[in-house]
């Protein structure tokens, strides 16, 4: 079995601002791929338009960057048209959530089986700096001078609202965490939904700064693996319990509190209604979600639409063109 290095996976100088969560991530898929010993052949990571979407020009597999926000639409007929090849779809937060929200939401009904990532900055970094799907109510930037008046979208809920069945969120500096979760998805059959937290460090620096840094996320996030209790801080002195319909964060010893009271994680459970609540925590009263929230079996597209050709196919009188031709009357013209 052939032994494959980071190295393997390597193509070219990225040209990204030197800081961009890009460049982390970048190193967390090449490491990943490596792990997971897919050969480069059969691969494929495709693309859209943005800084991020950059990616596969890095990448010593096939590779494709396609138009703005159809990344979704390609990934989806490149993983039918070839079930064997491992698909990866890189967006950004605009691409694929703006322009590409359609496909997003499809693809992810559809359950192709692809990893669909999504690097979310909360900025559109290059085209210098408009707010995006995911900036916050109130953000100041070039296309929202005097703060934006929206609500963004919040990519799990996205995600679950189109019965998404494999969600995972890291932390670009993490390199650990990332590539977890990058083999889970890859271990996952059906879309899998990769929400990883970055800063552009020249239109948005600062805006995942609760989890950025390795002392910051042991007391504001909590890694969730499934079978372990809900605890987090940075001596694991606090967990998630069920408050009603919803969660409250207790400290162990206080109140009679043990571990034994805290939630244990699930991430195979169909009903999605914890796995949202989990995902859609944030501070200061709540620690933020990483590692898998959801991964749940369930049957794919790909595989669907070729069973479905084959049974239709064994049912039919011809099986190519000639065929075909001799099932209609025929005249001789002398």
């Amino acid at each position: 079995m052939t032994q494959y290095t980071a190295k393997d996976y390597k193509k070219g100088q990225p040209r990204w601002c030197p800081g961009c969560g890009d460049h982390f991530f970048l190193a967390s898929l090449h490491k990943a791929m490596a792990e997971m010993g897919i050969p480069p052949h059969n691969i494929a990571v495709i693309s859209g338009i943005g800084c991020s979407s950059r990616l596969p020009y890095y990448m010593n597999t096939y590779a494709m960057q396609t138009i703005h926000g159809r990344a979704a639409a390609i990934a989806t007929g490149c993983k039918v048209a070839n079930p064997n090849l491992s698909v990866w779809q890189i967006s950004g937060d605009g691409d694929g959530l703006a322009i590409g929200g359609n496909h997003f939401i499809h693809a992810i009904r559809r359950n192709v089986d692809m990893n669909m990532i999504l690097l979310n900055n909360r900025i559109y970094g290059l085209t210098k700096g408009q707010y995006s799907p995911t900036s916050p109510r109130g953000f100041i930037s070039k296309s929202s001078p005097y703060g934006t008046v929206e609500d963004p979208f919040r990519p799990a809920e996205l995600c679950f609202g189109a019965r998404g069945h494999f969600f995972a969120r890291a932390v670009a500096t993490d390199a650990d965490g990332t590539i977890e979760i990058l083999k889970a998805a890859e271990a996952h059959k059906g879309a899998s939904v990769c929400e990883i937290l970055q800063n552009c460090v020249i239109f948005n620096d600062g805006t995942h700064d609760a989890v950025a840094k390795k002392e910051n996320r042991a007391k504001n996030a909590i890694y969730l693996k499934h079978g372990e209790p809900m605890l987090f801080g940075e001596h694991r002195e606090y967990g998630l319990v069920q408050d009603g319909f919803g969660l409250k964060v207790v400290k162990i010893g206080e109140n009679g509190i043990s571990e034994s009271d805290v939630l244990v994680h699930d991430a195979h459970c169909e009903d999605n209604t914890l796995h949202l609540k989990l995902a859609l925590m944030e501070g200061p009263d709540f620690p933020i979600a990483l590692g898998v929230i959801r991964d749940v079996a369930a049957p794919t597209y790909e595989v669907a639409v070729h069973e479905q050709i084959t049974e239709i196919s064994n049912k039919k009188s011809y099986h190519n063109f000639a065929e075909l031709l001799r099932t209609n009357d025929l005249w001789e013209v002398k």
